[in-house]
């Protein structure tokens, strides 16, 4: 009977502690929730259910308010960046939660580490999850230490590398440890394993490799979730030159995940992971047994948020080139007009405008594909709509200038227009960057050339005020 006993969840905010905290409180448990920020919680359902405590792993004064009283303690988090001191800052911060932990009398510490070969040397980030495990197990508290490869479920970092690997790409290349078996496990399954942990008797104090019904290889992974899903299968092709900190940055590039995040994952596919042991078993029942593959797919895409990223690049790409083609259509450089009018001696040469417009209407493009797709993970349809109608007032305004300059030939009415440009293009910008930074600094300069456009079309009607 649990319905006495206090847990302490850290990394509750986390894809794995989030789905932890409430299988613990359904099995009778008064939890206590560790986070850096109350407001993290406010969005969860079981918010108003727990204990918060505001406070951080890597300080000692934190970890001994946060243990006080509690029977067991699931240790949830660890660094996923790119930043040099990660493994350190691990090290330090499972050292001083041991410590409390020991201290405050602390009768389980449960931790999810990664699946791992024995005889191999380990990618970096595998390496110091298993140095945090050992420290855990090294406490003086028994701990069980679950280590799993691939977690198969919407919102695991791992599930979404594959996922968009999978739907965004017809076809790729990818490196030759692609085919390292590998064996996946459904979240469900790792949450009952992880909350069944909390009740281990005292005397176990080790390591359990945990792992799913089927061991598969991460193409053979890519044509089952295709299948699952119902897509063409995408056409991969292993070559032996891709480093992992080269495919960590293709992933970072075609998928949602960062090349920093995309690392470590990258990382763990190195290695053949496969459970060399399935003794969990012994202790802690999975009701109905593990969830296979497709039925772990199919139960992660039900609730995903649908994938954007395709549709709002072909939305974005489409709406520039036919601006691009209206305003082709008007522009006459070579015509008798043109030709006749006194233009300044500071206008840049005529190849240098096809250049320059060409750059920018490419990054008009993915820069505004890139805001839609983050006001879409955000569910911010109001944004969403909003950045369009701004989207689309600029490039009618871009499109017009042509046609009022070429063929209305009217130059101060053209250059009244650029003004009215230059102001939406600043707009724009300000707007793509209060949704994404990059974005908006990667418009800025589309701003910039639409003020340079105006007091060029300014000063080519003063020069011709009978043109």
């Amino acid at each position: 009977m649990t319905s006495s006993r206090t847990a302490l969840v850290t990394g509750a905010s986390g894809y794995i502690g989030g789905q932890v905290v409430p299988r613990l409180l359904d099995e009778g448990w008064t939890v206590r929730v560790l986070t850096r920020h109350r407001s993290s919680m406010d969005d969860r359902p079981w918010h108003d259910r727990v204990e918060v405590v505001e406070g951080d792993v890597s300080s000692a004064d934190d970890m001994r308010r946060a243990l006080d009283g509690v029977d067991a303690a699931w240790y949830l988090v660890h660094s996923m960046d790119d930043k040099p001191d990660f493994a350190e800052r691990d090290r330090e911060a499972a050292t001083i939660f041991s410590e409390a932990a020991r201290a405050g009398g602390v009768s389980r510490i449960v931790y999810l580490g990664g699946l791992h070969p024995d005889d191999e040397v380990l990618s970096p980030h595998l390496a110091s999850r298993v140095e945090v495990g050992r420290i855990l197990l090294d406490s003086g508290v028994p701990t069980a230490v679950l280590q799993a490869a691939v977690v198969l479920g919407d919102g695991s970092a791992s599930f979404d590398m594959l996922r968009y690997l999978t739907t965004r790409l017809p076809a790729m290349v990818a490196p030759k440890w692609l085919d390292n078996q590998i064996q996946p496990i459904a979240i469900d399954d790792v949450v009952t394993l992880l909350v069944g942990a909390g009740s281990l008797p005292a005397e176990v104090n080790r390591t359990f490799d945990i792992g799913g019904p089927e061991v598969l290889t991460y193409r053979e992974m890519i044509a089952r979730f295709s299948d699952a899903t119902g897509r063409r299968r995408p056409v991969v092709v292993t070559v032996p030159v891709l480093t992992p900190r080269l495919a960590s940055h293709w992933v970072g590039l075609v998928t949602p995940i960062s090349a920093g995040l995309a690392k470590p994952l990258v990382g763990s596919l190195v290695h053949e992971v496969v459970a060399k042991e399935r003794d969990i078993e012994r202790y802690v029942d999975v009701p109905g047994g593990y969830t296979d593959f497709d039925t772990a797919v199919r139960s992660a895409m039900r609730t995903a948020r649908p994938d954007t990223v395709m549709r709002n690049l072909a939305l974005a790409g489409a709406a520039t080139a036919a601006t691009v083609v209206v305003g082709s259509l008007a522009t006459k450089p070579d015509s008798n007009w043109y030709r006749s009018l006194d233009l300044p001696d500071w206008q840049p040469p005529a190849i240098a405008f096809p250049l320059v417009w060409s750059v920018l209407y490419t990054d008009i493009a993915a820069s505004s594909a890139t805001v839609l797709n983050a006001l879409d993970k955000d569910g911010d349809a109001a944004g969403r709509q909003a950045y369009l109608k701004a989207f689309g007032t600029n490039l009618a305004l871009n499109a017009a200038w042509s046609w009022l300059f070429w063929r209305s030939r009217r130059p101060w009415v053209a250059a009244a227009e650029a003004a009215l440009l230059t102001a939406s293009s600043a707009d724009l910008a300000r707007r793509a960057g209060r949704v994404s930074r990059g974005s908006g600094v990667a418009l800025s300069p589309y701003a910039a050339w639409c003020g340079f456009a105006t007091v060029l079309s300014a000063a080519i009607a003063r020069r011709n005020p009978r043109r």
